[in-house]
């Protein structure tokens, strides 16, 4: 019974662990949600709308793009619309680095224990033994660091609507409907 019990924690543990390391779904951002990011929209005027997307680490920026691109034929159609120029559009990139010591300067059990360190000695040829432990600056283990760089980015765009045909010779003006029909099915198959 006491194994039955650790395979279900450990099968949850995982399927949370998974769930956290998604790119961002197609979905509406809300503060609490499953995987962080997702698009907002805030009308402007009557036919101004501005629509981000903001995508987690694990999203690239061609599809935090054709989010945003999706969210704004879906809002035009939404609205009763046909079509859609952008006014303005941009399209942010955050990097973020962490960086930490090496895990061997800091053992699981902590500096509460005084004394008690990690500690050996290895032998450099030609110049005898040397000692190492976790809290001095021996060049066997000093100065080493991971680092991890995280890459996140946010497509916003400002976008005028209307109805009947797009603008004739306006390079930026998209039919809503033909936005649906090419990168739907795309956006719909990313949904978790």
């Amino acid at each position: 019974m006491i194994s039955l019990s650790r395979n279900v924690s450990a099968t949850v543990l995982l399927c949370l662990l998974v769930g956290c390391a998604t790119p961002t779904p197609y979905q509406p951002e809300i503060a609490h949600s499953q995987v962080r990011g997702g698009y907002s929209d805030q009308q402007l005027a009557p036919d101004r709308y501005r629509v981000t997307f903001h995508g987690n680490s694990l999203t690239s920026r061609e599809t935090v793009e054709a989010f945003l691109l999706y969210r704004a034929a879906e809002l035009t159609v939404a609205s009763g619309a046909d079509w859609f120029a952008v006014i303005d559009r941009e399209t942010d990139h955050t990097i973020t680095r962490e960086i930490r010591r090496d895990p061997l300067y800091d053992p699981w059990f902590g500096p509460a224990y005084g004394g008690w360190l990690p500690y050996w000695r290895y032998s450099v040829r030609g110049s005898g033994w040397r000692a190492w432990d976790p809290y001095h600056a021996d060049p066997f283990w000093a100065d080493r660091f991971d680092e991890r760089q995280i890459e996140e980015f946010e497509a916003t765009a400002e976008i005028r609507t209307g109805q009947g045909a797009p603008p004739t010779g306006a390079e930026r003006a998209y039919d809503a409907r033909a936005v649906i029909e090419a990168i739907g099915p795309r956006v719909r198959a990313s949904n978790p």
